[in-house]
């Protein structure tokens, strides 16, 4: 066994006994301090309300609103622009300095990276091209541990904003930034080239600036979960309530299109396969018209609540997530560098321990989904690993929502004759 499989095995282990330990505890600790119950006023002792007075008014007008939170979303659409800047650049120094030949580093590299585009209009016309050298390698170096943390804070505040703060304020994300650090150093040192040192450089550097970033977005989110002003409340000067998790459907398709996007991302700019980049404008398209609709769309969660099979699917997605937070790059890698059936398992433990508390309760769906999610493995398998992976996960969590929504109607129904 290499080194690189050892390091990404023992990665896998310590990072999901992180999980399995931490996770617990951040769920059952609230999101934000408790605000103090207000005190019931004795209307026959409460003064008449005077009008404030024109100075108050005028300093109140004077105070600064509060920002709207805009969560990770469009920081993780500035970091996607960034890379995608950083590969034009690439083309530039390529066809400039090295007159479009890239065998300077893709022979350190494995097949299928460095398809790169000519862009010659802008080529020709761009000074000083040999300053771009840095393009190659280290600035996208820096920028790839945004994107996953980014990424994986996206979906989870797409399935429940509460469990966004939740987690995006807790111990959970710097042992994450570690963890997928050392994966992406661990694959960085078994594909050894001439800037392998500054590459690891800045991906520490990376992680010591990435969890401040994503806690600094989740405290600009209201401590309820609801958007300020969105007269969530039941009425004036009462608490708003928190938003409700989204149904597992909505949830799905937004996975599957988040997912889409990162293939995308992977096949061309992560590679520096920029020139392939037509070839998938299409499902780049498609995945991004799926995540418009279903923030467009209101949630019908917001307008009955779900039923008790729908409710606890919900529940399991929300603590899957919580502790796929901190393995999920280390279990990624080690199935390709490291030891595949270690990965399995230690996904597998995630899963088992996620659905224990509701096992009894999703057993014949989550069978239904696991029978799904193979067919579609079995009978649509992507062009590699992760394709395949989202296809069958996307299936499954289908089919696993279709028969919890059968069982919710089947007891209302039941229910309803009694």
């Amino acid at each position: 066994m290499s080194g690189t499989a050892r390091l990404l095995d023992g990665t896998v282990v310590a990072s999901a006994a992180t999980a399995l330990f931490l996770v617990p505890r951040v769920l059952r600790r609230e999101a934000g301090p408790a605000r103090p119950e207000a005190r019931p006023a004795r209307r026959e002792a409460r003064p008449a309300r005077q009008p404030p007075h024109p100075a108050r008014q005028e300093a109140e007008a004077n105070l600064p609103r509060r920002r709207r939170p805009f969560g990770p979303e469009p920081v993780l659409a500035a970091v996607v622009a960034l890379i995608l800047l950083n590969q034009v650049l690439v083309a530039v120094y390529v066809n400039r300095v090295h007159h479009g030949d890239v065998s300077f580093i893709a022979r350190y590299l494995p097949p299928g990276w460095f398809d790169v585009p000519r862009l010659d209009f802008l080529a020709a016309r761009f000074p000083a091209p040999e300053l771009l050298a840095p393009s190659v390698l280290r600035v996208q170096a820096f920028l790839e541990l945004p994107l996953v943390l980014l990424a994986f804070a996206a979906v989870v505040r797409r399935l429940d904003r509460a469990l966004y703060v939740r987690l995006a304020r807790s111990p959970l994300v710097p042992p994450a930034a570690v963890s997928y650090t050392v994966a992406f150093c661990a694959v960085e040192w078994d594909l050894r080239n001439p800037f392998t040192v500054d590459d690891l450089v800045l991906r520490s550097l990376a992680a010591c600036v990435t969890p401040p970033l994503i806690a600094w977005l989740a405290r600009r989110e209201p401590e309820s979960g609801s958007e300020p002003g969105s007269g969530s409340g039941s009425g004036s000067g009462s608490e708003p309530r928190p938003e409700p998790p989204v149904s597992p459907f909505r949830f799905a398709l937004d996975l599957w299109a988040y997912g889409q996007l990162m293939l995308v991302l992977y096949d061309t700019v992560l590679l520096y396969n920029l020139a392939r980049l037509g070839d998938h404008l299409v499902s780049a398209a498609v995945a991004s018209a799926v995540l418009v609709a279903t923030r467009a769309v209101p949630s019908p969660a917001q307008r009955r609540p779900p039923g008790p099979y729908t409710a606890a699917l919900t529940g399991t997605l929300g603590r899957a997530l919580a502790l796929f937070l901190v393995p999920a790059l280390s279990i990624r890698y080690a199935e390709s560098f490291g030891t595949p059936q270690l990965a399995a398992l230690a996904g597998l433990l995630v899963v088992g321990v996620a659905l224990r508390r509701d096992a009894t309760l999703l057993l014949p769906p989550a069978v239904a989904g696991v029978l799904v999610g193979c067919a579609v493995a079995a009978l649509a398998p992507g062009p590699y690993y992760e394709a395949t992976l989202l296809r069958s996960a996307t299936g499954a969590l289908l089919a696993t929502t279709a028969v919890c929504a059968l069982l919710d109607t089947t007891r209302t129904r039941l229910v309803v004759r009694s």
